[in-house]
């Protein structure tokens, strides 16, 4: 799994365990909303301004999101 792919699932984890949908997280992260889905599955490659935008939404340390579970 590459680190596109592991955030993409961290990114979607954390949004499924907030109950939020694609489209609110977007919102709050103010990026756009058909962006969300590519970087879940892991097809964007995301800047760290980004990435960074998406954490504080999702009200977790960006490392988190970066983090390879076993």
């Amino acid at each position: 799994m590459n680190i596109n792919e592991i955030f993409g699932l961290r990114v979607r984890e954390k949004r499924i365990a907030l109950n939020l949908s694609q489209e609110k997280l977007a919102n709050m992260a103010d990026i756009d909303r058909t962006y969300l889905p590519d970087i879940e599955n892991g097809r964007r490659n995301v800047s760290l301004a980004v990435a960074e935008k998406i954490a504080n939404a999702l009200n977790v340390p960006l490392t988190k999101l970066l983090e390879k579970h076993e």
